[in-house]
């Protein structure tokens, strides 16, 4: 399995919403200028997210965007999943029924569950809020004497 641009950049523009959502609305222009992010491709993840439930939309002189929910409840896997589609690393778990005619004797679909599990529950256990103190944590301990 392969991250997408779409993706990453997702991921990113919303650690940018979290880590200045006390400035309420803000503008693509903004995001996209602190990410080095095309606004014009911001504006093609904008819907998946909103489609998704993770972003709050204002128009008008004030508008912007803001997270949906609190940036401890949004976890990776949701902005991979609104972005990506499903996480499954091979196809016959894309769908909730597996209707691959060698799912019954397939030997090696165990190894592929398990894996599906693993990525699922990885991505799903980080919060958009872990993401920002891990990053202040780390930089905070940076330092030289």
């Amino acid at each position: 399995m392969k991250i997408s641009t779409k993706g990453r950049y997702a991921l990113r523009m919303l650690l940018d919403l979290a880590e200045h959502q006390e400035l309420g609305y803000i503008s693509l222009k903004e995001i996209a200028e602190r990410q080095h992010i095309s606004k014009k491709y911001l504006e093609q993840i904008v819907p998946m997210l909103n489609k998704g439930k993770l972003l709050r939309t204002n128009r008008g002189n004030k508008g912007g965007y803001m997270l949906a929910k609190s940036a401890n409840i949004i976890t990776v896997g949701d902005i991979l999943r609104a972005t990506e589609g499903n996480l499954a690393p091979v196809s016959c778990l894309e769908y909730p029924e597996n209707t691959c005619d060698l799912a019954d004797n397939c030997a090696a679909l165990y190894i592929w569950k398990g894996l599906y599990q693993v990525i699922c529950k990885y991505l799903d256990s980080i919060t958009l809020q872990d993401i920002l103190y891990h990053n202040t944590e780390y930089i905070g301990s940076d330092y030289c004497i």
